[in-house]
C-alpha cells in the first residue's frame, strides 16, 4: 500500500500514512494518538519534514539572532540628515535564547562619498534602557563597502532571553536620500498593535552627539517613521 499523507482511524487503531516519494506502507499503533504515531515514524522523515515546514533561520547564515529574514529587506530607508541627525532610532529585537553579543549587522544600502559624517554609534539597550554595549565611532564604516556588513561592540555582552532596542545614531552633513539602508518597506503599519515602550521602531531625543547611558523607553515617538525612516534590517552574531 502507498500512504498518503494523512493520519486516519480504524476501528480501535490508529494508523499513521506517511510518504510521498520517500516512504510507503502503514504504521499501525494500538490506542495510539497521531502524535505516537508520528514519534513512530522514520527519523529522517521527519526530520526532513520539518525542515521543509521551518522558514530561514539566522543561524542557517551564521548569524545569532535578526530583525526579520534579510531576503525581506527589499526597499532602502533614505532620509536627509536634517530629519535624522542627532536622533536615535530604535529598532525591537526579541531574543528567544540567551546569546553572547559581539556584533551588529546592518543592511548598509548606499553611500554618499561627499559626506561628512562623525559621531555615529550603533548600541544595545535592553527593555528597561539602560544600554548595554555600544559600537566606537561609525562614521568611517558607513563611507565606504555598501552591504550587509558587521559592525563590532566595543565589548561583547551576555545577552539573556528578552526583548532589546538596537540603536543607531547618524550625525554630520549628507545628501538627501544617499545614505540609504536596508528595509522592508514596511512604513507606518510596522508598529501595528504595539505601543510605547515596546515599539518594534521608534526614535527618541534630538541633537544627541552619544548614546546615552539610559533611554526613557515610554517616551519613544514615531516622527522619524511617518516620514520614511524604519523597518531596517538588523542581524546579530
Amino acid at each position: 500500500m502507498t500512504a498518503t499523507g494523512y493520519v486516519s482511524t480504524s476501528g480501535d487503531n490508529r494508523k499513521l500514512n506517511r510518504a510521498g516519494d520517500t516512504m510507503t506502507g502503514e504504521l499501525t499503533l494500538p490506542d495510539a494518538s497521531p502524535d505516537a504515531a508520528l514519534n513512530a515514524a522514520p527519523r529522517a522523515y521527519v526530520d526532513s519534514a520539518v525542515l521543509q515546514a521551518v522558514p530561514e533561520q539566522p543561524g542557517d547564515q551564521n548569524l545569532l539572532a535578526w530583525t526579520y529574514d534579510p531576503d525581506q529587506a527589499g526597499h532602502v530607508t533614505a532620509q536627509s540628515n536634517g530629519g535624522v541627525a542627532g536622533r536615535i532610532t530604535l529598532t525591537r529585537l526579541i531574543l528567544r535564547k540567551q546569546i553572547t553579543w559581539s556584533n551588529i549587522w546592518l543592511g548598509l544600502s548606499g553611500i554618499d562619498a561627499a559626506a561628512v559624517l562623525s559621531n555615529c554609534y550603533l548600541g544595545v539597550y535592553d527593555s528597561s534602557g539602560a544600554l548595554k554595549a555600544v559600537t566606537a565611532d561609525i562614521s568611517s564604516l558607513l563611507m565606504t563597502n555598501p552591504v550587509a556588513k558587521p559592525f563590532p561592540l566595543a565589548a561583547s555582552f551576555v545577552a539573556a532571553p528578552g526583548t532589546y532596542f538596537i540603536a543607531l545614531l547618524l550625525n554630520g552633513t549628507w545628501s538627501t536620500n544617499s545614505l540609504t539602508l536596508k528595509c522592508s518597506g514596511a512604513g507606518v503599519s510596522v508598529n501595528g498593535g504595539a505601543s510605547a515602550p515596546g515599539l518594534r521602531y521608534s526614535n527618541m531625543l534630538t541633537g544627541q552627539t552619544s548614546l546615552p547611558s539610559s533611554l526613557n523607553l515610554a517616551a519613544q515617538t514615531t516622527t522619524i517613521i511617518t516620514t520614511g525612516w524604519a523597518s531596517q534590517w538588523y542581524g546579530v552574531s
